[in-house]
């Protein structure tokens, strides 16, 4: 870090590289938008660069530039007030799924995106980023309690929106994961 602070952005890219594709999933996530998502990492990288000093623990790196991509596609979506939902067809092979499960995501995902920040977060972290509890409170720099909390609300909310048609048989398989 300390070659970061002194100006090297080779270690800088180094430490980008592993992690840029969730990033970049990350910030996707919220904007929907290639281009967008593109230019939102891009700001979070600068913001990071020129703020590597608030970066106390070097360990947790990647954590703390996901919670910046977070705060650049929130700070995104106020100003452009760009709400628009991608087709979530867009994201898999379409020829590998069947038209059901096709229509099950896309279900999903509009009922996601209708969601609270706070719930949409932590379910995007947790189940479309794959990481445990723990990781996502350290992520948002929140109360571990606080997360679960918000995961199970978000779970319920989805669950009441999609009148449990498809979600039952998920919720099950998911409630007891999660750590």
């Amino acid at each position: 870090m300390e070659r970061i602070k002194q100006g090297d952005s080779e270690v800088f890219y180094e430490l980008i590289q592993p992690i840029h594709a969730d990033l970049y999933r990350m910030a996707y996530a919220y904007v929907q938008n290639e281009a967008d998502a593109v230019d939102i990492l891009q700001q979070a990288m600068i913001q990071a660069y020129e703020r590597i000093d608030s970066l106390k623990e070097p360990n947790y790196f990647k954590t703390w530039m996901i919670r910046i991509v977070i705060n650049c596609s929130k700070t995104y979506l106020a100003k452009t007030r760009k709400l628009d939902v991608t087709d979530p067809l867009e994201l898999v092979d379409v020829q590998s799924v069947s038209h059901t499960y096709q229509e099950e995501e896309i279900d999903l995902w509009d009922a996601l995106q209708s969601l609270e920040e706070k719930y949409k977060t932590v379910l995007l972290l947790r189940f479309y980023q794959d990481y445990t509890v723990p990781e996502v409170a350290n992520i948002l720099e929140t109360p571990l309690g606080t997360v679960k909390t918000n995961i199970r609300r978000g779970l319920m909310q989805l669950k009441q929106k999609l009148k449990g048609v498809y979600l039952d048989e998920w919720l099950q398989s998911v409630e007891g994961n999660d750590e």
